[in-house]
């Protein structure tokens, strides 16, 4: 088991940017992901370490070793696809014992990894089944054990349960989070769901257009997004941004609203911004839906555009003037398409974004 540190790493097709200095240390036994939409660099980076592709700049350790010249046969690092990547004409005992094999591994130790590996992913029924007579998820587990059987310094997974529905894809999330648990190997996994990351995820690396955007836990990432980016892209439904400026008395003004901030946000809001132009950013659960307005405190008329039953919460579209806004509230509230309602914000929940460099302010 090792640590894996990539340092100022940029990989370029011809012009083309692909990742661009991204410097992470990814600790013994970590579950880190690489996550982040289609074409931002997260494959071609795991590529990297596996020596799949070859850098441009930079700097790949493997534990103490330097590795930017190594063959990948020679990194000890075991990869599982997408594509599963089984061989069609072998039982499922032949595609385990195949990497032992290869390395010359005696026989009755090969059957002994083998029985020990099918046990632990609960796949000791299918060994003389071919690839083709097995479900998903069991082709899925037998590429897993393909990996583990190897015994390698750490996993790198790309994208493995993407091929699955998606009550067996959060099924083996599950399964595979608690195997990385008990094995206690160092992963890099690979994902565009940002469920998937925020549930198995030690850390998460967060990226967009080649460049590493932030890397904490994902409840950090969550709480305390970096920047507009990080902000849209996690949670579900994604946060509501609002175009605002900044008004010396202490306001934000959407236009079709005012919002009064307190005094700590305003010394912020001097000392970090680059001008008057900001990004207001509250989750929908911060967006709080009232029947009546209130006495005291700040809240604004809002029109119910359109209401989403999802069993033990609603999300409720809303419009304050032209601006769009998402609630999460209780089916308890019983909202209607059509209705007037009122809204309040969960002020010491705000985010508050510089509309210039994208950063976050609060």
């Amino acid at each position: 088991m090792v640590h894996i540190r990539l340092e100022n790493v940029t990989k370029y097709f011809g012009q083309t940017r692909a990742v661009e200095n991204v410097s992470l240390d990814i600790k013994d036994k970590e579950f880190l992901t690489l996550l982040g939409p289609s074409g931002c660099g997260k494959t071609t980076t795991l590529r990297l370490i596996g020596g799949l592709e070859t850098l441009t700049r930079g700097n790949i350790y493997i534990g103490d070793e330097l590795v930017n010249e190594v063959p990948p046969q020679r990194r000890d690092l075991a990869m599982v696809f997408q594509s599963y990547a089984l061989y069609p004409h072998m039982s499922v005992f032949d595609n385990l014992a195949f990497p032992l094999k290869m390395r010359k591994i005696p026989k009755n130790e090969v059957e002994r990894r083998v029985k020990d590996t099918a046990e632990m992913l609960r796949i000791g029924e299918l060994l003389r089944r071919r690839p083709r007579e097995l479900s998903g998820g069991q082709r899925q587990r037998v590429a897993l054990g393909r990996a583990i059987i190897r015994e390698p310094k750490a996993f790198l997974m790309d994208e493995p349960l993407s091929n699955l529905d998606a009550k067996l894809r959060t099924h083996m999330r599950v399964e595979l989070k608690a195997l990385q648990r008990k094995l206690g190997i160092t992963t890099v996994y690979v994902t565009h769901d940002q469920v998937e990351a925020m549930t198995m995820s030690d850390r998460i690396a967060l990226m967009n257009q080649g460049y590493l955007q932030q890397l904490e836990t994902p409840n950090d990432i969550f709480e305390h997004p970096a920047n507009l980016f990080s902000a849209g892209f996690i949670g579900a439904p994604p946060m509501n941004l609002i175009e605002c400026s900044y008004s010396e008395d202490g306001f934000l003004d959407a236009g079709y609203f005012q919002l009064a901030l307190p005094k700590d946000v305003q010394a912020l809001i001097k000392e970090k911004a680059t001008g008057s132009e900001l990004i207001l950013g509250a989750r929908p659960g911060c967006v709080r839906i009232l029947r009546e307005p209130k006495t005291r405190g700040e809240c604004f008329e809002a029109d119910v555009f359109i209401v989403e039953p999802l069993g033990e919460e609603v999300i409720v579209d809303l419009k304050i003037g032209e601006i769009d806004l998402k609630s999460k509230c209780s089916p308890e509230l019983n909202i209607k398409m059509g209705e007037k309602v009122w809204i309040e914000f969960e002020v010491n929940r705000l985010h508050i974004f510089d509309k210039k460099n994208g950063n976050a302010i609060l």
